[in-house]
């Protein structure tokens, strides 16, 4: 079972990059958990650190640890239900960008591969016919030698979906030390997954919302 290391980073503190009344918008960096877990060591987290200044910050949805991007959370119970609904009705849209190893030979299709927990590795995920429904779409937006940048908008919001999927594929996210091989860990000093964008309907106003954050890989792909 792997031992997980947490050294979250302090610069900056917190990126918020909108507030109003109901919701609190911020771009998550890589190594910050979105929420605290069990173990005293993993209070500080976005969510606590919202807190911190804002005492009504209310936990919508997650990233993985691993990931970057942007996050939306809830300041009171109506917008917390209003936008928990959302993501349970797949009524918000995502955009990740990931670097992955290997050329694609499709420059763009959908994974439909369902997921399930893998009860001997865990906290890992697996494909499994018994798992849960998943469905991912990706499209090829440049390559290097040895890695495409890719476009990933999953339907579904499964635990590690996107890197599972990657998986699935064999291109490997670089730089993801759950799922990848030496090589693929050693490609990148963090995991290259980044929520790009998210879409959804404001809980009060109705009105159509979309944030984004652009990712932080190289741009030296061709």
């Amino acid at each position: 079972m792997q031992i997980f290391s947490y050294q979250p980073p302090s610069i900056p503190w917190l990126d918020i990059r909108y507030i109003d009344r109901d919701i609190i918008i911020i771009n998550k960096p890589s190594g910050l958990l979105s929420n605290p877990g069990i173990a005293e060591y993993t209070h500080d987290c976005a969510l606590t650190r919202l807190q911190q200044r804002f005492k009504d910050a209310i936990l919508v949805h997650r990233l993985d640890c691993a990931t970057s991007g942007i996050m939306v959370f809830a300041r009171n119970k109506k917008a917390e239900s209003s936008l928990k609904t959302q993501f349970q009705n797949r009524q918000t849209q995502k955009t990740y960008i990931a670097e992955v190893d290997g050329i694609l030979k499709q420059q763009s299709g959908v994974i439909e591969l369902a997921i399930a927990a893998d009860k001997l590795n865990p906290p890992k995920q697996i494909v499994s016919a018994s798992g849960k429904t998943a469905i991912t779409h990706y499209k090829v937006l440049a390559q290097k030698p040895a890695s495409c940048l890719v476009e990933l908008k999953p339907v579904t919001g499964r635990t590690h979906q996107l890197r599972v999927h990657m998986l699935a594929l064999g291109h490997t996210i670089l730089g993801d030390d759950f799922y990848g091989e030496d090589q693929v860990i050693n490609a990148a000093k963090r995991l290259q997954l980044h929520a790009q964008t998210l879409s959804f309907t404001h809980p009060y106003s109705g009105k159509a919302m979309q944030f984004s954050s652009a990712h932080p890989f190289s741009s030296s792909l061709k």
